[in-house]
Parts: C-alpha cells; structure tokens; sequence
C-alpha cells in the first residue's frame, strides 16, 4: 500500500500537480502510528554495545496507548506540556506518539542542554510532567513539574499495568501538538508552538527523499529539535521503517558509518556538521560500502559543494540540500529528479510561497540579495506562535510575510544560493559579502578542515573580510599557509571577497545543533578592534 500523493518529475510539473489537504479533525499519533498494520515493522534499533530490537507498529500502538493512559492517571489533561529528557529509544518514540494521543504537548529536550537550559525550558513551558531517566533524573530541578518520571525507575512497570486500550483525543488539526524551542544565538530559547497540523507540511519526504514503503529510513539528527523529530515520524506517515542508532556519547562519524553500512540504509536525513565530519573518515565509501542507499538528504545549515562532492565520489549519491527554520521548514529544496546546482539549497518547495525580499518587502531580480521571506499561513507548517509571547508572535507571523532573518539571491533559473544571516552579511568597500560563500571556498582548500567567515573593523573599508580556519591534521599554521588560502579564494571565489586576515584555531563556537555561532566570532572581533585602537 503506498500513501504517497504525489510522483516526481519536473519542478514546474511538480508544484503543478502540489495541492494541501488538510482535514478538520487530525491527530499525528493516528497518522504516523495507529493507521499500519499491528505487525508492519516500524523501527530497527540498536546501540553503541551492538544490541538490537525490531519494533512493529503494534508495539508502538500498545506501548503508546499504555503511556497515554499513565499520563491520565498522572492528571495530565489536554493541553499539558509533558517534557522528556531522554536518549533514542523505542520507548521515547511510543512515549512522544502517546502524548500526542493524550491530546497534550510534547516538548523533547536533548540531553546535550546545560542545566540552566533545561531549567529555562521546564520553568517557561510550565511543563505539567517531566518524563526522564536515572542518568538525567538529577538535572531536573525540584518543584519546576507536578511529577518526575523515570523511565528506568517504575515508569515502565507502570506502562506494563496501564491498558493497551486508549481512545485518542479527537483533536483538531489546528489545536497544539509540538513545542519546540529556538537554538538561537542571543538571548533565552524561545518556545514555539506547532498544531498537529505542521506536519502535513513536512512533504520533503515525498518530494527530496521520495520515501518508498517500507524502506529503511536513517535520521541522524537528535529527537529534541525539528530536524531530528520530522525525520522520526515524517518517514513513518508513508509506511517506512525508522533506523534507529543509540550513541554513546559524541558523534563518531566511523562508528556512524559502520552502523549505516552493516545494516543496509535506503534513506537517510543528516546534517552538514555530520556530513563534515566524515570526510575525515579515510577510505570510507570503501571500508563502509552504502551500496543499497538510494537517497540522502541534509538541512539545518548550509552544505558546502566540497562535501557534496566528496558524499559522491565515496558512495555515488548525490546529498540533496534542504532549508528551514524550527518556525517554517523545508522553504527550499533540491529534488532527485530535478537538476541539482552545488551550493544551492535548491528551489522552493512546492506549495511554498517563497520570494526574496528588500527591506520593503519587495520582490528582488535575479542576481541581487536580499530576505528570504514565506507568505505567512500559506501552508498547514504555520506555527500557532511563540509561547507565551503574543507580542512577538504578532510581529513575526502577524504580517504579509514571515521574514527568515536569513539572506540569499535567486539566479535566473530560479534557485536560491544562502548568503548567511541577514546580520552576518559582511558589507566591506560597498560590496554585500556573503560569510558561507567565502567559508565554502576556503574548505575548498585541501588543508582546511572549517571555516568561519565575519566583518572585521577596518578604518578603510569599513568592515574587512576575517576568516577563522581549523585546519585538517598534518597541517600547521604559517604565514606561508594563511597566504595560499587567501590566493586559492581570490581565485575560487572573486578578488573583493577573499578573506583579508585569516586567524587559525583549534575549533569554533558552535551551537548544540552544530551552527557557527559567527556572531560570537563578530563579536570577538570588534571588541579585539576596539582595545587595539585604544592601545
């Protein structure tokens, strides 16, 4: 049985044939879950020590319907937010699906948040119930929820005595599902609220992955952001079969090849920073052959054409680019059966009413940078607003248009190439620089590993080009070295955009999801500018 709506083809014929259908009444456990056979496979698990399980969908149906009723028997009632500090098991995924089924809002933190983080979280939320286990339970602070569950402390013997016999809320489409909370580069975490709804929108699956029944569907990401979450259940709504890796600890791009590799991985969703990472595995496409993998996919923040090239030559698929935000994605994608241009994060998604703006909310030509910006509540992905802030809930989706804050340019044929932040684009002798386009053309260089481009103060210019590099090993840095990134991106990239200062360091400050936090490196700088000229 497929439940695909749609087959691929030309971008024009795709967006051609997009239509949304979004029922009145909706609920993501009944989509992603209770519609499959009791004995469909739905996930294949196993951990960093090698054990494994095979979960069937009746598995998950009773486990989630236990929990749902656990949840009842807790008083959690419509509408709670019940959190979860938990690592990538079966049980978290029945666990979420259970707490959609309740009718509450799920809000899924990842174990990798400080405690301050979780803190901010649990008090802002006001989260009725915390659902952890006994590594985590000592990071949840007292009082912050009405009850503390452990997974591994009577939680699971609870869930054995609650019935497999749940009605699930009938929920509408718009009534809330989902609290995510922004990995932002200043200031608090700010909450946004999803509706059931928002995952109708996730159609990347059928369009950039073009998910097949009961294929093996890898999502590399963390289940506490969007980009872990979606690629859990999205794959799920068409008949899939989630793989599942449990690590240990930090990610190990060898382990995580050799796990993909031995178990036969179809389809897959990853991010850049994974991406990067294993291009330092040597030999890879050779010591773990992915010879069944049909598509990949990645998002979260740009993908440089090295590694796209790199992905290519070991294992002979080419990674397709998607864009979004935790409030709206994918905006844009790249598609199998559409030509894909390296760099670019592809075209808009069907559906997805997606221009380039000025500071006018005026469409740009080609060629001219500007705002990416989203018709606001065109498409079911609308969140329903920022929790707990009407204020700026109004101001971001009260408007015409829902303004990215990140900056591109559209060429001729219509694809989008990320310019960086709107804030971080460098505007240096009256040329608008993009950060992402230099940074790609300096990993270009075979001695660099990563990149980070900011404006640098310059009495001259303005703003000068600065870029921080990390070197791969076997290399030091020199003088010598710094001069022949500068020439290699002169040439590469163009004459007035090439880094003018060059800085090497042992890492960059990146943010939980692996974002450069370039702000922090502007930061850095100017303040460095600042008590020079003081001096």
């Amino acid at each position: 049985m497929s439940f695909r709506k749609y087959t691929l083809g030309g971008y024009e014929e795709m967006c051609a044939q997009h239509r949304w259908e979004v029922p009145e009444r909706y609920n993501i456990a009944t989509d992603v879950c209770d519609k499959h056979d009791r004995g469909r496979l739905a996930m294949v698990w196993e951990d960093w020590r090698g054990d494994e399980r095979r979960v069937s969908f009746g598995e998950l149906q009773d486990l989630s319907c236990r929990f749902a009723n656990v949840l009842r028997a807790n008083g959690v009632e419509r509408e709670d937010r019940v959190a979860t500090l938990l690592p990538s098991l079966p049980e978290t995924a029945a666990i979420f699906i259970g707490t959609y089924r309740a009718g509450a809002i799920l809000l899924s933190m990842s174990v990798l948040y400080g405690d301050e983080g979780i803190e901010h979280r649990l008090r802002d939320s006001q989260a009725k119930i915390v659902v952890t286990d006994a590594a985590n339970r000592d990071r949840i602070p007292d009082g912050l929820a009405d009850s503390v569950l452990v997974l591994d402390g009577g939680l699971l013997q609870d869930m054995a005595d609650a019935s497999t016999s749940f009605e699930t809320v009938d929920t509408a489409a718009d009534d809330p599902a989902q609290l995510y909370y922004s990995s932002g580069t200043t200031g608090m975490a700010k909450g946004i609220l999803h509706a059931h709804r928002y995952l109708l929108a996730h159609e990347e699956f059928e369009f950039c992955h073009e998910v097949r029944d009961g294929e093996l569907f890898h999502g590399s990401g963390e289940w506490a952001w969007a980009a872990g979450i979606c690629p859990l259940l999205g794959p799920w709504r068409y008949g899939a079969v989630a793989l599942v890796q449990a690590r240990k600890g930090g990610y190990d791009p060898e382990e995580h090849l050799r796990f993909l590799s031995k178990h036969g991985v179809e389809n897959m969703f990853t991010t850049p920073t994974a991406l990067r990472a294993m291009t330092g595995v040597e030999d890879a496409g050779t010591r773990f052959p992915l010879d069944r993998l049909r598509i990949t996919c990645s998002a979260g923040e740009p993908l440089n054409p090295e590694v796209i090239r790199w992905f290519r030559e070991q294992f002979g698929v080419t990674v397709l680019d998607y864009y979004g935000l935790t409030e709206s994605y994918p905006l844009c994608g790249n598609f199998p059966t559409v030509e894909v241009r390296e760099g670019s994060m592809g075209r808009p998604m069907p559906g997805w009413e997606v221009a380039i703006l000025d500071e006018d909310e005026q469409p740009l030509p080609p060629g001219e940078r500007g705002e990416i910006c989203l018709r606001a509540r065109s498409n079911p992905h609308y969140p329903i607003g920022y929790w707990n802030r009407p204020e700026d809930t109004d101001e971001v989706f009260g408007g015409e248009w829902f303004h990215t804050k990140d900056a591109a340019e559209v060429d001729a044929d219509g694809y989008v190439w990320y310019a960086g932040r709107a804030d971080d684009v460098i505007i240096s002798a009256g040329y608008r620089i993009g950060p992402f386009e230099v940074e790609s053309a300096c990993v270009e260089h075979p001695a660099v590993k990563e990149a980070a481009a900011v404006a640098s103060p310059d009495p001259r210019r303005g703003d000068i080009v600065k870029a921080f590099i990390v070197l791969v090993g076997g290399h030091e840095p020199s003088d010598d070295l710094a001069d022949q990134i500068k020439q290699h991106v002169r040439e590469r990239h163009s004459a007035y955009a090439y880094p003018r200062e060059i800085e090497f360091v042992s890492d960059l400050p990146k943010t939980l999801t692996g974002k450069i936090r370039r702000v922090e490196l502007r930061e850095q700088e100017r303040e460095r500018k600042q008590a020079e000229a003081r001096a």
